[in-house]
């Protein structure tokens, strides 16, 4: 199996994180997204661990909210030790409520509002990561206004291109994110940051990009960063105590993609970076990391139940399903690989060829192009795996469809940690 919480069962069902997928089916309902909490907290460890063993001592991992948000991720992430970014006034408000420590929080986001920079100053949020010179005066402005000094962290663009999807690459000098060094307007919001009063310039952000299976990307993109610290450093006489590289490792979707090891990636990165940075003359930074991906998207598994089999005569076959584009719009965004088994039949040999089809009104409504399963009927349960990031934390409500729960599988036992929405939720904000 494509991953070592993904097996068969006796009776020849899907099972995952050690339960039965069709009885988690019959109890809960479909669409239903499981998330294997074991997977999630082992997934942290991997970071937690390997970052205090191979950085400098104050570095990091940020759990990227943007993969997954719901109260209970950010109490396992407090739990687990890692600190958390967050990309949104809304994520800001899910994490304080679950009671995640707000100084251990850094803000991102390319247009941060004035109310929501107001919100997290008042929730007392520990760092922003500032995208731009009008944000930069508006956190200047609201810090002043309480008499204190806010940590920052400025966001640059590097100039890489790590050849992934174009859409989920973002470091390139043309990016809507951050401020580009190639051009010299970095450096400009630079000076500027240092010359004002209540924010405190303590490093650097770069983020390059998703989906990215090899390390030589991030090397390269630190080697830029840590000549341009550098150089700072030395023209300014200031130190500089952060680098935060982001995310963007890989994940195992299909399996023809490469299996990574994360720690000896981390490992690799690690003497890169110290060596790089004796070549500049500098202290290595501290380091932050914003996993999210990796972290909880083979944790992750969405089931669904068959609506029909339909077969067109010298062309193709549809497995129709009871979600689709609502839950998981990565395929219609991006032409997303996945996994993809027949749930009740999974010791089955795979040689029906499909198109697993949603049940939206939309022609781009599917999950996968001819992929292999054993041949399903109506009632039968498909399960599409590692899904547990941008899956729920992209869903909608299109064609006025509820999101689907999510299930919390831990030590064979299944709790709700999101219930499903209802009708009555669809209609909750309609004015009379």
């Amino acid at each position: 199996m494509l991953h070592d919480n993904i097996g068969i069962g006796e009776s020849g069902h899907l099972t995952f994180a050690g339960q039965d997928t069709v009885a988690l089916c019959e109890q809960y309902g479909t669409p239903l997204m499981l998330l294997d909490e074991n997977r999630v907290r082992g997934n942290m460890s991997v970071y937690v661990n390997a970052m205090k063993k191979h950085f400098t001592g104050d570095s990091h991992p940020l759990l990227a909210s943007k993969a997954l948000c719901f109260k209970g991720i950010y109490k396992i992430a407090a739990e687990e030790g890692m600190f958390t970014d967050i990309v949104s006034a809304g994520e800001l408000y899910v994490a304080k409520s679950a009671g995640f420590p707000m100084e251990n929080a850094f803000f991102h986001g390319s247009n941060k509002s004035d109310a929501a920079i107001s919100m997290a100053m008042d929730m007392g949020l520990g760092w922003f990561i500032v995208d731009n010179r009008e944000e930069l005066d508006e956190i200047n402005r609201q810090a002043g206004e309480r008499g204190f000094v806010q940590n920052i962290l400025l966001r640059l663009t590097p100039g890489i291109d790590p050849h992934t999807h174009a859409k989920i690459n973002t470091g390139r000098v043309d990016s809507k994110f951050g401020t580009a060094i190639e051009t010299g307007q970095a450096e400009e919001l630079i000076a500027y940051a240092l010359s004002l009063n209540n924010v405190a310039l303590h490093g650097f952000h770069c983020h390059i990009g998703s989906q990215i299976f090899e390390i030589e990307p991030f090397c390269d993109a630190a080697d830029i960063m840590l000549a341009f610290m550098a150089h700072i450093q030395k023209t300014y006489c200031v130190k500089l105590k952060y680098l935060n590289l982001g995310g963007g490792f890989g994940v195992r979707y299909v399996e023809d993609d490469p299996v990574i090891d994360y720690e000896k990636n981390i490992a690799e990165i690690a003497s890169h970076l110290r060596a790089k940075s004796a070549e500049c003359g500098i202290e290595m930074p501290d380091i932050l990391m914003e996993p999210g991906r990796s972290i909880v998207a083979d944790a992750g598994m969405t089931l669904y139940t068959v609506g029909s089999v339909k077969t067109i005569t010298g062309y193709k076959s549809y497995v129709s399903i009871d979600g689709g584009m609502t839950d998981n719009p990565r395929y219609a965004l991006y032409g997303s690989r996945y996994t993809v088994h027949n749930a009740d039949h999974a010791d089955r040999e795979a040689d029906f060829v499909c198109t697993i089809a949603g049940c939206c009104c939309e022609s781009g409504d599917l999950i996968q192009e001819d992929i292999a399963i054993a041949k399903p009927v109506r009632g039968e349960h498909i399960a599409v795996c590692v899904t547990g990031a941008y899956n729920y934390a992209m869903s909608s409500n299109y064609n006025k469809i509820p999101r689907p729960p999510i299930v919390m599988l831990k030590d064979g036992q299944s709790r709700i940690a999101v219930r499903r929405e209802t009708f009555a939720d669809l209609i909750a904000y309609d004015a009379e």
